[in-house]
């Protein structure tokens, strides 16, 4: 390797330590700046939001730009109050529904579990379970009861954890009420000064960047925004996809209220992890108590219908909505799921869409045509 091509392989390995060295600054500051910032980050979210509203209301109606943003601010309110009493008072319907109906519910459970007890066929499992613990030899007799011992401390401290975590969870959301109050009011706040003067801040940012910057941010957004408007699309098909399964499933078997419960259903479905199971489990659980097997059988195999469906169908739908390779949603949901837990379920595909978005605008080609030292194109 002659001089020159020594000094150019110096000066490219000089190029990707400052590359990496932006990288990191630039991750230690959004962590840094983000707890201190995020009211304002929420204030740019809805500002991106309400953007094409206000603007159409200010040409439709040509009125001031600072009108539209306090109607559209008010009517996004108005539309979040409602959805959070909607939800609060059918929770509190539902919760006194139960109320009424708990008693009744637990006399059945204590009558079949009376019954079932008193059969024969496990008294005689008991009394096998008796003469075989007589038989043991005395050593293994302690341990067995150590065991049993151990093993029933650990389930009272594990719901004393349970009662104390919970206990601390209602404390904290009590605690943060106030701060909630004020970060809302900030955002909300922030967010009409934003949209007021939405496209001066716009003007501003655009010339501290160099025209390329700008164009490859333009390609960003408009990718993210088609890929959002996808998302909720995928998310839209498939709780129709679920409400629809469920409900004619129910009908087969013949259940009261199939219409219903399977509406239900599928907007449960959007809750990560729990899912279909918050209405399923339940209701089998209880069926089986209760003794009704044919039902318990039938809803086991709808509820495992749905379950097999959903795992089938939703990297194919969302992957097909968000513009992604199916393999690759599925990878990104499994890592996700992996590393971050149930948000990772949302975390993987949105890092996915990004880094998507990021190849689409050649963002990692003008990097690495950078480090090689080679003009990048605008």
């Amino acid at each position: 390797m002659n001089q020159e091509n020594w000094v150019e392989r110096l000066f490219q390995i000089i190029r990707l330590l400052w590359v990496c060295l932006v990288v990191y600054v630039g991750i230690w500051l959004f962590q840094f700046a983000t707890p201190l910032l995020y009211p304002f980050l929420i204030a740019l979210v809805i500002a991106l939001i309400i953007n094409r509203p206000v603007t159409f209301i200010t040409k439709k109606f040509k009125i001031p730009r600072w009108l539209s943003v306090t109607i559209a601010l008010l009517l996004l309110m108005l539309l979040a109050i409602g959805v959070v009493t909607l939800a609060v008072t059918e929770t509190v319907v539902e919760i006194g529904e139960l109320a009424k109906r708990l008693p009744g519910f637990a006399s059945e459970l204590s009558e079949y579990l009376q019954r079932t007890i008193s059969q024969e066929f496990l008294m005689g499992i008991y009394n096998q379970i008796q003469w075989m613990y007589t038989q043991l030899d005395p050593d293994f007799k302690l341990k067995v009861d150590s065991t049993i011992g151990s093993g029933i401390t650990t389930i009272t401290h594990a719901g004393q954890d349970l009662v104390v975590k919970f206990l601390n969870g209602l404390k904290n959301l009590l605690v943060s009420l106030p701060n909630l109050a004020t970060v809302s009011v900030i955002s909300l706040m922030g967010a009409f000064f934003i949209s007021k003067d939405f496209y001066l801040w716009e003007a501003r940012f655009r010339r501290l960047l160099p025209n390329g910057v700008n164009n490859r941010l333009d390609q960003i957004f408009r990718d993210l925004r088609g890929a959002l408007v996808g998302f909720i699309k995928a998310q839209l098909t498939l709780i129709s996809l679920t409400a629809a399964i469920v409900i004619i499933g129910l009908l087969i078997m013949r259940v009261e209220y199939a219409i219903t419960i399977g509406l239900l259903t599928g907007l449960v479905d959007l809750l990560p992890y729990l899912g279909t199971g918050t209405v399923f489990v339940p209701w089998i659980v209880y069926l089986f108590f209760k003794g009704n097997y044919s039902m318990v059988i039938g809803l086991s195999i709808l509820y495992a219908v749905v379950l097999i469906f959903r795992q089938i169908i939703e990297p194919k739908v969302v992957a097909e909505s968000v513009g992604l390779d199916p393999l690759l949603t599925l990878v990104a949901l499994f890592v996700g799921l992996q590393l971050f837990g149930f948000l990772g379920l949302i975390i993987g595909p949105v890092s996915l869409v990004l880094i998507n978005a990021l190849v689409k605008a050649d963002v990692f080609t003008d990097v690495w045509n950078y480090i090689r030292g080679k003009q990048q194109t605008q």
